[in-house]
């Protein structure tokens, strides 16, 4: 494990967020949208597009993102006190915003919770720990024994949560979303159109 080197997901996915520079230094590997303090992600339908959405809550505020296209779609700097962090719930959720206010999404990250780590089609997720306190995520497909099959065959090394703190990582419910959430940056892969 510590000698898998990070790889850009195979195909169907795709890295969401463009590279902020051009042009991209590796085809294929992904790129992160910043959101200092992050709490904690949830994932949502929007009831226009079918895209998913990714609501994220942090210190300053909410925000959501179109899984598919990468864009902010909606900002709440300053959300009631009692709906800022998913703890104050008994079901981890925060008040959706955008297209999807008037619901209540369940936020998953570091006040507990958690996401599908499975997805339609044989894909896995798996976090490993082989040089803690960084850890690392592996993304899987068949047999989900990252050990069973070369790296980059049938397992593939995604992210090295080497600079931030590793938070939640899940795919959305459809499948179609794979996000890597840590203290300082939300990653999103997608297989969507």
């Amino acid at each position: 494990m510590l000698a898998a080197p990070v790889l850009p997901a195979p195909e169907p996915w795709r890295p969401v967020f463009a590279p902020p520079f051009a042009p991209p230094v590796t085809p294929g590997f992904a790129s992160c949208a910043a959101v200092g303090g992050l709490l904690g992600i949830g994932f949502a339908t929007h009831p226009d597009t079918g895209n998913d959405l990714v609501m994220v809550v942090s210190h300053d505020g909410h925000g959501l993102f179109d899984a598919v296209t990468g864009e902010k779609i909606a900002r709440e700097r300053d959300p009631e006190p009692e709906d800022d962090t998913p703890d104050s719930t008994a079901d981890l959720t925060c008040p959706g915003l955008g297209p999807i206010a008037g619901t209540r999404v369940h936020i998953a990250g570091l006040y507990g919770g958690g996401l599908h780590l499975t997805a339609v089609g044989g894909w896995g997720l798996e976090v490993v720990h082989p040089a803690w306190p960084h850890e690392r995520v592996l993304l899987t497909h068949g047999s989900g024994m990252p050990h069973r099959e070369p790296h980059g065959d049938g397992w593939w090394h995604i992210f090295n949560s080497h600079y931030s703190e590793l938070r939640t990582i899940g795919f959305s419910p459809s499948g179609h979303t794979l996000a890597v959430a840590t203290s300082s940056d939300l990653t999103l892969w997608t297989r969507a159109g």
